[in-house]
């Protein structure tokens, strides 16, 4: 028998409770990954903690204009242990959160709630991106001793971030199935539960190739973990190779490699997407591959390009003969 949910439908819902349903409404409508719905959950229930000072047990009646203004100033003075403070995005993706569960709460559940559009997000300084020249992403890449199974997976691992643009968790959650070698690509389901198609380089498919090769286990992650006990209950997928421990390959090489700039698995995505922007690539094309659901988040890699621009102008235009004052 299944059992009936009961919400609250009046205005002075416990703001604990409206976190809660916005939440689960973020889970089964949106489909949301677990990391977006972590960290709403986490900008939110900070808020909470706050108005609690003033408001103990705050209802939805205590989020009001001046509320949110105090609460900005407060993210504005923010602090950590050593004394940085918090940056204008960090502060903004808190007032976004509470913007989307404003929203939820006057639209999908009807409640007479303060207006989303009521709360200014800070302006933001321009975002900038790090990223790797290819012959220093080659010379990353050449780093694995590529001797053993565990090095052959770091090459495959660093070659497939370069060639895809995938993010970690995208990276973390490949199974083998999902690969197409001889067609060089696979398909992803990215943020938001929105699939696309990636495309492997010759040398992305080479090195997973000779990794595959050597593994003799029929796990179905693509890329595995060597440390610790070998489990292989659930088709082997608690030997699969987290997020973070990719995290920590790719600093590793970065490290040894000793390269100008702090290399993630992410500076390796924007390595990809500013390599496709300056090798002619169009821009909706790139946001495509990247899995970005508007181009304004694309365009932040448009700037890093400029300097590209001056050669394409030298190439292309005003190629006329004569000198000055003829």
């Amino acid at each position: 028998m299944s059992q009936k949910v009961h919400y609250a439908t009046s205005a002075i819902m416990k703001l604990d409770e409206a976190i809660h349903q916005f939440l689960e409404y973020l889970e089964v409508e949106k489909n949301f990954s677990s990391l977006t719905i972590n960290s709403y959950g986490r900008y939110l229930r900070r808020f909470s903690d706050w108005l609690e000072q003033a408001h103990p047990s705050p209802d939805m009646d205590d989020v009001t204009a001046d509320a949110v203004r105090l609460y900005r100033l407060h993210l504005a003075r923010r602090s950590d242990g050593k004394g940085a403070r918090l940056k204008k995005g960090t502060q903004s993706y808190h007032l976004i959160a509470l913007r989307a569960l404003l929203r939820y709460l006057s639209v999908h559940r009807g409640l007479s709630v303060l207006a989303p559009d009521r709360i200014e997000l800070p302006k933001a300084s321009p975002r900038t991106v790090s990223f790797l020249a290819t012959e220093d992403v080659e010379r990353l890449a050449s780093v694995p001793d590529t001797s053993g199974a565990a090095g052959l997976r770091d090459r495959a691992i660093l070659e497939t971030l370069f060639s895809t643009g995938l993010r970690v968790s995208e990276l973390s959650r490949l199974n083998r199935d999902q690969i197409d070698l001889e067609g060089k690509e696979l398909g992803v389901v990215g943020k938001g539960g929105r699939p696309r198609v990636v495309f492997l380089s010759d040398e992305a498919a080479y090195w997973i190739r000779r990794y595959l090769k050597l593994r003799e286990d029929s796990f179905r992650p693509l890329f595995i973990r060597y440390a610790g006990r070998q489990d292989a209950s659930r088709n082997g997928d608690r030997m699969r190779l987290t997020a973070r421990s990719i995290q920590r390959i790719v600093r590793k090489y970065a490290r040894i490699t000793c390269l100008p700039t702090k290399v993630t698995p992410h500076t390796l995505r924007h390595s990809f997407a500013t390599d496709l922007l300056m090798g002619g690539a169009d821009i909706r094309s790139v946001q495509q591959m990247l899995g970005h659901q508007s181009i304004t988040t694309t365009q932040v890699y448009t700037h890093v390009t400029d300097s590209h621009l001056k050669d394409v102008h030298r190439r292309h235009h005003g190629r006329r003969k004569g000198s000055q004052g003829d």
